[in-house]
């Protein structure tokens, strides 16, 4: 496992979130004597030398699993600052906001994690949440990248690789997507305002009318998303894929 050494870094700025990035190394991660006496401030953040891996960091809330399959719903808090954790399977993000507001939907995946563990500390200075939906997918690759993909789409899925696939969608007021057929667990996420119904084949409904909400469908479901509202809703579509 490659563990981050703080030492050495740049950081990113996301919003009011700094995600410090690190060289990785083999070495202990140690922090500067600043990070520990904040630390020791703020008792939220939690032991500074601690290491722990993504699906254990408090603020990385599990809400569904199926099998090697994890949804989070990532969320820190103004002043807030994650333990140090390591990413190690190929993970899908759904941005919900930044600490400085609405993140607008984006939508990013990194599956470099798979075969280079990094570790690092996520830290956001507010004055609003940090969240993200995650879909994380610890299961094998599949090479062909087009050979399960869903039915009834409309388009070509702005993420796809061999873990995770993801269609962003924008439906005017009163629209519908058509019906559509998902071979792989599939999860939706509200990552705009609005209210959506997520209504599969028999009837059942789940209702979206939050932001970051968000609806998991298994494998082979067939449902359609329908927009409520009276003004234009983003919905990202996830898939994380698996071998039949």
């Amino acid at each position: 496992m490659y563990v981050a050494k703080l030492s050495v870094r740049a950081l990113v700025a996301c919003g009011a979130l700094i995600i410090p990035v690190f060289a990785l190394s083999q070495e202990a991660s140690t922090l500067s004597e600043s990070q520990k006496a904040e630390s020791q401030k703020n008792p939220a953040i939690g032991d500074p030398n601690r290491i722990v891996k993504i699906l254990q960091e408090p603020r990385h809330r599990q809400i569904h699993r199926d099998g090697n399959i994890y949804v989070l719903d990532i969320q820190i808090n103004p002043g807030d600052m994650t333990l140090q954790h390591t990413h190690d399977a190929a993970i899908l993000y759904n941005f919900i906001s930044s600490g400085t507001g609405p993140a607008g939907g984006r939508v990013t995946s990194n599956t470099e994690y798979v075969t280079k563990n990094f570790t690092h500390q996520v830290s956001n200075e507010g004055p609003g949440l940090f969240r993200i939906i995650a879909l994380t997918n610890y299961g094998p690759p599949i090479a062909d990248l087009k050979s399960d993909r869903p039915t009834g789409m409309s388009g070509d899925p702005q993420i796809e690789n061999p873990w995770l696939r993801a269609y962003s969608i924008t439906l005017e007021p009163g629209k519908a997507t058509e019906q559509q057929l998902h071979y792989n667990p599939s999860l939706i996420v509200l990552v705009g305002e609005g209210r959506v119904h997520v209504t599969r084949e028999d009837g059942i409904t789940a209702e979206l009318d939050s932001m970051g909400d968000s609806a998991w469908r298994d494998a082979r479901s067939t449902y359609q998303v329908r927009n409520l509202g009276t003004a234009p809703v983003k919905i990202v579509i996830n898939e994380a894929r698996r071998t039949k």
